[in-house]
């Protein structure tokens, strides 16, 4: 991949921002996946005026382009950079969201207490804003130091609650969330096992359907091994626990 994005950084600097025609022929789309290398290397080309209007554009890969590369100006304007990216978390398109998670993993590359207690803000939003702090926290690469997956954990663990507590279920971007909701859990699981086994195990047991789904779902991971092979074992036979029938209505 490393030569790839090199390759690109090269013609770009070639057409001294005349990019547009180029970042379309090359985009990857319509098709199964987006060019990133080429997402990549404009991240680290473009100036941040051409970031800005990339990020405003109408057409999905250019900005795809331009929001992933926000995440390189985080440092220096952190609190303008933060309230744009959380307004494209919303956006429609799903490439320009997964430019939201991409921008906010740069950022905690450099600073990851910085992003922590962001995306714990984020946390208390709504779905399409919860799934961007998720999928940005959920990064093996960031997931390193076991005091800060700590703090990943009551994310999810916030984030999770409040959509067993949530009664819009038919929204689409509750469903976005839940979908990224079943594979998070593993991530931050297997960086602490010891910190996020008896929280998983208290989800586990939950009787809310979305969160059995979620919950089961990272169970089917590979990277749950960390947790041990009996542990495993034992959960992926536990059925999930039913809803408890309600009581009857007695008529007066």
């Amino acid at each position: 991949m490393a030569g790839r994005v090199q390759h690109y950084r090269s013609e770009l600097k070639k057409r001294r921002g005349e990019w547009e025609p180029y970042l379309k022929a090359n985009s990857g789309l319509p098709g199964p996946r987006a060019n990133l290398e080429l997402v990549e290397a404009v991240g680290e080309e473009a100036d941040a005026d051409l970031l800005w209007r990339l990020s405003a554009s109408s057409d999905e890969f250019l900005a795809l382009c331009g929001t992933a590369g926000l995440g390189r100006l985080a440092s220096d304007d952190p609190a303008t950079v933060l309230a744009w990216l959380k307004l494209l978390a919303a956006d429609s398109r799903w490439r320009v969201r997964e430019g939201v998670a991409i921008a906010l993993q740069r950022m905690g590359r450099g600073n990851m207490p910085a992003l922590i207690a962001e995306m714990e803000s984020w946390s208390k939003e709504g779905h399409f804003v919860q799934r961007a702090a998720a999928a940005a926290l959920c990064e093996p690469a960031l997931l390193k130091k076991p005091d800060e997956v700590r703090r990943v954990l009551m994310v999810l663990d916030h984030v999770t609650r409040s959509m067993a507590a949530t009664h819009e279920r038919k929204d689409g971007a509750y469903r976005v969330l839940r979908q990224a909701m079943g594979y998070c859990w593993s991530v931050a699981v297997a960086a602490n096992p010891v910190a996020g086994r008896p929280l998983m195990e208290k989800w586990l047991r939950s009787s809310d359907p979305d969160v059995a789904w979620m919950m089961k779902s990272n169970l089917g991971k590979a990277r749950m091994s960390a947790l041990g092979k009996p542990w495993l074992t034992k959960w992926k036979k536990t059925p999930s626990s039913r809803p408890k029938p309600r009581a009857a209505i007695t008529r007066r």
